[in-house]
């Protein structure tokens, strides 16, 4: 069975439509390497395999980090309600996992435990039993700093010991990582039945065991790996890759970029394609109706980036985007930001929105409306935006007056009374000269309701006592409130 590079599947899948062949090409595929590529290489295979007609019956996704792969071998041995082709998924698969990767399972465990699925937290740590070929006796209190050698820190507080009582009192058999490639091993040499389809999408695969080599021989594998070294021939590959990427983006929108452009996105970000992908995106929709991005777009839209990491973490949770939100999330605490600094971000950027969402809804926002492009934006809309803050401004002052007026003999309310430094934070548009943010705010503010915005702020501000008064973990009370933003409905209600 054939290995292609990812860059080569749709040359590949169009050849077999051609020829009526996709449904029989192979049983199994295996995509792995660059998390981006591999996830766009799986959504171009499966709507190739299977129509969104079709795939409310004929399609299964598993968790491969929660899932067990004996339910995902014996749905895709199963024939589908409908006839034709079944699909059966195992997405971001861990089963490639070795010994090696022992912190990053017991962290998953733990960070699981902390928000209350001790279920998921059950399944990461009897993988992690399994993989160390490891019984409960063996990581009781007494025997397991030594059993597992991590720091006393992940291994104190007696979460370990409540999921350890929870697998005994539920009957949960120790997860046998062996076992379950062994169990697809066979799987796989026995066959599928005719038109029904395994997919397994990884991170990270060893070409040196038993379970590739027998993909291989059986199956389709797609190679998503791109080289993260430093050598010019893994520089040359990673230009390649950033070079498609960038190509498939300007393509969609019509768009140029000069070299000088390039180079200077690449020094901001280096190899990082998730990144790069997303200031791409940044600058198509800043150029507006002009074709061609310059290196001076670049320092305008992206410098911004450079300089304050928080800003992707906010640009994510304005766009309700829970993935890269968690992302830049975990990455801030990481670099060691302190979890109020993140907080004051997250609140800020949502009173922003909370603020020009009472624009759109006001008479002033009437020219506005989805689509509206950037040029018109900067031409029509921007001054009835200046006006709306001239006049909200004259507001406020002859609301202060009349309370001044009524308090006049206060002595402590005449020194306090002024709150014009207060006002400014009312203004949507600080800088005249520079449009362009606020169009991209008036842009996400439609993404949410009045009534979804004042529920979040509530939110985080409850988010803000459990920070300073609880004494749990601060990524997992982070955590909750991005899912908050990103899920809440109308009303206030998680999703």
């Amino acid at each position: 069975m054939p290995e292609i590079n990812h860059k080569d599947l749709p040359a590949y899948l169009k050849n077999l439509g051609k020829h009526h062949q996709l449904q029989e090409s192979s049983p199994l595929f295996l995509i792995y390497g660059e998390e981006l590529l591999y996830k766009t290489a799986f959504e171009e295979l499966r709507n190739a395999l299977i129509p969104d007609a079709k795939r409310n019956l004929n399609y299964i996704a598993f968790d491969g980090a929660i899932d067990d792969i004996t339910e995902a071998i014996e749905n895709v041995n199963t024939y589908s309600l409908l006839s034709g082709t079944k699909v059966v998924a195992i997405y971001d698969s861990k089963i490639f996992y070795s010994k090696q990767d022992e912190s990053r399972l017991i962290n998953k465990a733990k960070d699981a435990f902390e928000i209350n699925d001790v279920k998921k937290a059950a399944t990461y740590f009897l993988k992690l039993l399994g993989l160390l070929n490891l019984r409960f006796d063996d990581v009781s209190e007494e025997n397991r700093k030594k059993a597992l050698r991590l720091d006393s820190e992940s291994l104190d507080d007696g979460w370990m010991d409540k999921i350890i009582s929870y697998c005994v009192e539920n009957n949960l058999p120790i997860s046998s990582g062996e076992g379950s490639v062994s169990y697809l091993i066979k799987a796989i040499e026995k066959g599928f039945p005719k038109d029904n389809h395994l997919i397994i999408t990884a991170d990270m695969v060893d070409k040196r065991s038993k379970l590739y080599k027998t993909i291989r021989e059986y199956g389709t594998i797609i190679d998503c790996s791109v080289p993260k070294g430093d050598r010019r021939a893994d520089r040359i590959a990673q230009g390649a890759v950033l070079n498609d990427r960038m190509n498939a983006i300007l393509g969609q929108s019509g768009k140029t970029m000069d070299q000088n452009a390039y180079r200077a996105m690449y020094d901001m970000t280096g190899f990082d394609l998730r990144t790069f992908s997303s200031n791409l995106q940044k600058l198509v929709s800043y150029v507006g109706d002009r074709e061609i991005i310059t290196a001076s777009d670049v320092e305008n839209v992206l410098q911004s980036t450079k300089k304050d990491p928080i800003y992707e973490l906010t640009n994510a949770i304005s766009d309700r985007n829970i993935e890269d939100a968690l992302f830049f999330l975990g990455s801030l605490l990481t670099e060691n930001i302190h979890p109020l600094q993140i907080l004051a971000a997250l609140t800020n950027q949502m009173r922003r929105i909370l603020l020009v969402k009472g624009f759109v809804e006001s008479p002033y926002g009437s020219l506005w409306h989805k689509g509206v492009r950037f040029e018109r934006f900067k031409n029509t809309i921007m001054p009835a935006i200046q006006s709306y803050d001239s006049d909200l401004l004259d507001q406020i002052n002859t609301w202060e007056m009349m309370l001044s007026e009524e308090k006049k003999g206060n002595q402590k309310e005449k020194k306090t009374g002024g709150k014009r430094k207060s006002t400014s934070d009312l203004v949507i548009v600080k800088n005249p000269k520079n449009p362009y943010p606020v169009y991209k705010m008036i842009v996400k503010s439609d993404l949410f309701t009045k009534d979804e915005l004042i529920s979040i702020l509530e939110n985080l501000s409850q988010t803000d006592i459990r920070l300073k008064s609880t004494g749990q973990n601060p990524k997992i009370i982070l955590e909750r409130a991005i899912l908050h933003i990103c899920h809440v409905h109308q009303g206030g209600r998680l999703a």
